[in-house]
């Protein structure tokens, strides 16, 4: 009979082994099941003798607390994989397997209008400095590519493809995507790439092992930016810019998803570009081509010419 480290500890290997999962998702995994000991801990128990209705009042505890329906269903999807590992594992009984995931109320994103993306980089263009041109890059790869923060933030060099004006962008689970861009943000890419970057890293600092796009030196060490920093950088635009709207960076996704279809294009090759999470939905486009991708986008893309 295990402990409960001993089986966090198997849990672990599995997420970063088998599931392959992200830095983020595989942090997420570990931070629920260790709140979740915890609880079990206070209570006396253990993973071998709690029982359902002990995870059941675990989340009912939570829920007093005032976690929201989204993070308990996450907090669920978490306990379900663990104790399944653990079950296939033969170690102890499902005691997950009929938690039944909160009801979330279905509600639109906070985007922005197309003329508020204008008046955002009308804003962004007016800074010249070295940081001035890496955010404005930074802010028209989150719109133009439909990019989330973590992808952002861990964009390298040599996943950008200037022959082709195609990046390769490792989303959700390690799922890759090819993702096109306008001619015009590729020019602005190759600029900074060749001019500015070099600008942003002192010498004496300690390369990383891979080049990101968006580098920074912490105790003189280059990793890439935080997504703190991106949340700051976005808000102080959205400021310059007058915009009254809360949003993250991950609302310019949001924005691109909604002109993209104003302006007409396919739901199927937007899921594409966009790296949708639902196998289901994925495996029903994989049969668009580069070129198809291409041509929808440079057509359909608001930012396109």
């Amino acid at each position: 009979m295990k402990t409960n480290d001993q089986y966090l500890a198997h849990f672990e290997t599995y997420l970063a082994t088998e599931k392959r999962v992200s830095h983020n998702t595989f942090s997420a995994y570990k931070t629920d099941i260790l709140q979740l000991l915890e609880f079990l801990n206070k209570s006396k128990k253990n993973i071998n003798n709690c029982t359902t209705s002990h995870l059941k009042k675990f989340l009912q505890h939570l829920k007093k607390r005032g976690l929201s329906a989204k993070s308990l269903s996450r907090k669920v999807s978490s306990i379900k994989l663990f104790f399944s590992f653990l079950h296939e594992q033969k170690w102890v009984e499902n005691k997950a397997i009929s938690l039944i995931f909160p009801k979330i109320e279905q509600t639109l994103p906070v985007y922005l209008t197309e003329k508020e993306i204008e008046q955002l980089f009308e804003v962004a263009d007016k800074d010249t400095s070295y940081r001035g041109i890496r955010n404005k890059v930074a802010l028209y790869l989150l719109y133009a590519a439909g990019m989330r923060v973590s992808e952002l933030v861990n964009l390298t060099i040599d996943s950008i493809h200037f022959d082709t004006g195609f990046i390769n962008i490792v989303g959700k689970g390690n799922k890759e995507r090819m993702v096109p861009l306008p001619t015009n943000i590729l020019e602005l890419l190759s600029t900074y790439l060749d001019v500015v970057i070099e600008k942003l890293v002192p010498k004496t600092a300690k390369p990383a092992s891979v080049r990101y796009v968006f580098p920074t030196v912490y105790k003189k060490e280059v990793k890439p930016v935080s997504r703190q920093l991106l949340w700051n950088l976005i808000n102080k635009l959205m400021k310059k810019a007058r915009i009254n709207k809360k949003i993250s960076p991950h609302s310019l996704r949001h924005s691109l998803a909604t002109h993209l279809l104003k302006n007409g294009a396919n739901i199927r090759s937007l899921q594409l570009l966009l790296g949708h999470e639902q196998l289901t939905t994925v495996q029903i486009y994989t049969h668009l081509e580069n070129k198809q991708v291409r041509d929808i986008y440079d057509k359909k893309h608001p930012r396109a010419n």
